[in-house]
């Protein structure tokens, strides 16, 4: 029997939550959700200097706006160290690790002269071989004793065989001078630790997979199954940064895209099933796998990603929206919208919407309150004569039932007794019912506002003519 697969994301506090981490995080949470393993969050922090606590919080929102659960807590890699420094010492009893005393000026000083010689910069340290009673007293550095000939193989999920010559890798420092890890060690004695059995992460760590590889071999240890995935570019088919537009995930949040949205296209960008563009939360766990994971960059297209959030907003919960929304008006600063008032507008107002922030805009006649003062383009259709016909249209509404079809009758009789097509009239109803001239339908919004306070909004803008007169 298998063991349970086990996948983790390990992003680094150091600045937003880039929306490629993002897409990283939601194929490995895929991908163990679907098998029934575990997906663990780790924070690579072991950049003191660079690493805040507000990047660290903003890691755990990006992940929980997105709807993507970890399990356990997370694990902070910095509390990890004097295990990445008890490896390298077993690594070092074992003969797989030697301490180098060169110093960083010897090491430099070699590598530019064998550049000016047109020699590999490779660095091949004169300490590898040298027995311990001929080291000095002094400060020293751990390096991994890497095999000089052969071939490193990375069977990699997505990239297939990916070969590296022994010959050109060096012997990577493991350990510092003053003791903290580096980077490939702390990765892969954590990896080692959690138990991950699948290392799904950008291709750009690719060729890190070849030296993590050797430490995983050193150790004895197996190693995961890796799975380097594209990197998302731009529109233009260049690495995705600033000039393209959001990077993070929080400005997508704050562009009103539901969690639901951005889980689908981020699925898209680099995966597929077949020519499936929309689908669940449940389609897609049902359908992920590694296999259909591409090998070319995928590209941010925003307009493919408001077509989606527009689908997932008219298949969505009336229920759901509402929370969405208030989310939505809490992140973008806006007053926190009634929540009686929005959700009865939400049905009439979700077809048309493809962000939260539309969903809000549409139905801000629901949420507005009287007196309403109009927009100044909707106070035009508000002329005596309209305001005139709004009276007249009074008393038909009061007796109507308030249904769809009696409510068209009613406009539909004042109109045809003036004489004017329908559209004559939903101008000053736009203005009196909402104070715009763009918004859902006149008789959506009188179905949502109820009887008496549709009246109410008329009787606030209606004029008697005969009393004009007078």
């Amino acid at each position: 029997m298998s063991a349970p697969v086990v996948t983790r994301i390990a992003p680094s506090p150091t600045g937003t939550m880039h929306i490629g981490t993002a897409r990283t995080a939601l194929f490995n949470w895929l991908f163990a959700r679907a098998q029934g393993g575990r997906f663990l969050l780790r924070v690579e922090d072991t950049d003191r200097a660079r690493s805040t606590p507000e990047a660290t919080e903003a890691i755990y929102g990006g992940l929980r706006w997105l709807g993507l659960d970890w399990d356990g807590d997370a694990v902070s890699q910095f509390n990890n160290v004097p295990r990445h420094a008890d490896v390298a010492a077993q690594m070092l009893a074992a003969g797989t690790a030697y301490k180098c005393f060169a110093t960083q000026e010897e090491v430099a000083a070699f590598r530019e002269a064998a550049r000016a010689e047109g020699r590999s910069t490779l660095y091949h340290s004169p300490w590898r071989d040298t027995p311990a009673d001929q080291h000095p007293d002094a400060p020293f550095v751990v390096r991994l004793k890497a095999p000089r000939d052969g071939e490193t193989v990375i069977d990699d999920a997505v990239q297939g065989k990916v070969t590296f010559q022994n010959e050109q890798l060096d012997d990577m420092v493991l350990l510092r001078s003053d003791g903290t890890p580096t980077y490939m060690l702390a990765v892969v004695v954590d990896d080692h630790d959690m138990g991950i059995t699948h290392v799904i992460r950008g291709d750009d760590h690719l060729n890190n997979a070849a030296r993590q590889a050797q430490i995983f071999d050193a150790m004895g240890w197996p190693q995961p199954v890796w799975a380097h995935i594209p990197l998302i570019h731009g529109a233009d088919g260049k690495k995705l940064s600033k000039r393209h537009g959001a990077t993070g995930v929080e400005e997508y949040a704050a562009m009103g895209f539901p969690a639901e949205a951005m889980r689908n296209y981020l699925a898209r960008l680099g995966w597929s099933h077949g020519d499936d563009e929309f689908f669940t939360d449940a389609q897609a766990l049902e359908w992920f796998d590694l296999e259909g994971i591409g090998k070319a960059p995928a590209r941010l297209d925003l307009k493919k990603l408001e077509n989606i959030s527009g689908q997932h907003l008219t298949q969505m919960e009336d229920a759901a929206i509402l929370e969405a929304a208030c989310d939505f008006a809490a992140r973008d600063g806006r007053a926190a919208p009634n929540r009686d008032a929005l959700l009865p507008a939400i049905p009439f107002v979700k077809e048309a919407s493809k962000t939260l922030g539309q969903i809000l805009d549409r139905a801000h006649f629901a949420l507005t309150v009287r007196p309403i003062e109009p927009e100044p383009k909707a106070a035009k259709a508000l002329d005596p004569v309209s305001r005139g016909i709004l009276f007249e249209l009074t008393p038909h509404l009061q007796t109507a039932t308030w249904s769809r079809d009696a409510l068209e009758g009613a406009v539909g009789y004042v109109a045809e007794a003036r004489g004017l097509g329908l559209g004559k009239l939903a101008a000053p109803l736009r203005a009196a019912l909402a104070g715009r001239t763009a918004t859902p339908s006149v008789f959506d919004m009188m179905l949502v506002l109820g009887q008496a306070e549709t009246l109410a909004r008329i009787a606030d803008v209606a004029a008697d003519p005969g009393a004009q007169e007078d």
